[in-house]
């Protein structure tokens, strides 16, 4: 197994609010503020990147590639987030989506999830939303 697989779930362990208790949306079994039945859609820039992830299965989209590419992915949940892993083009693909205010620097608007995306060599954030927890601005920016 990827380290990368294995490091993610204990750093999304660790997120503990100071009293210990788990982050916001978390309960014994982990982060549970994003049902699995949700959709997850992220966006990032610098290279700009987006995306969403729905059950098992993640489409990645860039500029060069509009229609993304889809694959399989596994979600697993830690006590401060989720985490997904696949394979892309031959690369690993880990993403963590965590809980907090989120700005992508390009629009006025304010997501409730920061991303962090791992792909081979190349780590990249961003920011997350769902249509249960929308981000707050401009639908068009």
């Amino acid at each position: 197994m990827r380290l990368l697989v294995v490091a993610i779930p204990l750093l999304l362990a660790a997120c503990q609010t100071e009293n210990g208790a788990g982050a916001p949306g978390t309960s014994p079994e982990g982060f549970d503020a994003i049902g699995k039945s949700e959709t997850i859609r992220f966006t990032g820039t610098e290279p700009f990147w987006s995306g969403k992830v729905s059950g098992e299965s993640l489409t990645y989209k860039t500029p060069e590639n509009t229609d993304g590419i889809r694959f399989a992915v596994r979600r697993f949940s830690g006590q401060g987030g989720l985490g997904f892993s696949g394979t892309l083009d031959g690369a690993a693909f880990d993403m963590t989506v965590t809980p907090g205010a989120c700005s992508d620097g390009m629009s006025d608007r304010t997501y409730p999830y920061t991303v962090t995306l791992k792909i081979g060599d190349d780590t990249r954030e961003g920011c997350a939303w769902t249509d249960a927890q929308p981000f707050e601005g401009p639908e068009a920016p």
